[in-house]
């Protein structure tokens, strides 16, 4: 896993999640998120086989969202948790060391604690007003990624309403990365779209 400019791709649930990621490793994302709340196992196995082949190809990392089953049946290089999901110190006694643990965080305390339980990088958010995921909290806004970037060591990746004009901002806030859905996934050319996301987080690096 990458631990700087991370350009994290999540597949929307209305698309085909194999040629999202297709598209958005063309584009230049260094990391794929299978994500499906809705898909059956059988489903999420399949695309999650073919994903992992596409990040390998790539060079990128295949990550897998709340199914630590199907994440550990394909052999990908890690999975995601929320913080409804199964509890990060129980996932990792059973990813072992050599997979990555990824953990939903929205403040201090809970990326303390995922930290603390083994977690390999926070995903943070939402950072700014989404409309991919429905939400009841309001944004955390960039003073929260200053926040926990000044307390926690692990690569901390940036979600929620992200796009190309914020990308700088969050950045310089501090986080290692962004992760998007929509301004990938939904955008009229999705492979140009990663495209220009990666030159932008280049170009806020220098």
């Amino acid at each position: 896993m990458k631990q700087q400019d991370i350009l994290c791709c999540i597949t929307a649930d209305s698309l085909c999640p194999v040629l999202q990621a297709e598209k958005a490793l063309g584009g230049g994302a260094s990391m794929i998120q299978l994500r499906n709340k809705s898909a059956s196992g059988a489903d999420l196995y399949s695309w999650a086989k073919r994903i992992k082949k596409l990040c390998q190809a790539h060079d990128a990392t295949c990550i897998i969202n709340d199914r630590l089953d199907i994440a550990l049946a394909v052999e990908a290089d890690g999975v995601h948790l929320g913080q409804g999901d199964l509890p990060a110190d129980a996932a990792r006694k059973l990813l072992g060391s050599k997979r990555i643990l990824g953990v939903s965080v929205a403040s201090v305390d809970e990326a303390k604690k995922a930290v603390a339980s083994g977690a390999d990088y926070l995903g943070l958010g939402h950072i700014f007003p989404t409309v991919s995921k429905h939400k009841s909290s309001e944004p955390i806004g960039l003073e929260r990624i200053a926040e926990v970037t000044k307390t926690i060591s692990i690569p901390v990746i940036a979600i929620g309403g992200i796009t190309e004009n914020s990308v700088c901002a969050v950045l310089r806030a501090g986080a290692s990365g962004i992760a998007v859905i929509s301004s990938v996934a939904h955008a009229p050319d999705p492979e140009n779209a990663a495209a220009s996301l990666t030159k932008k987080i280049q170009a806020c690096r220098q």
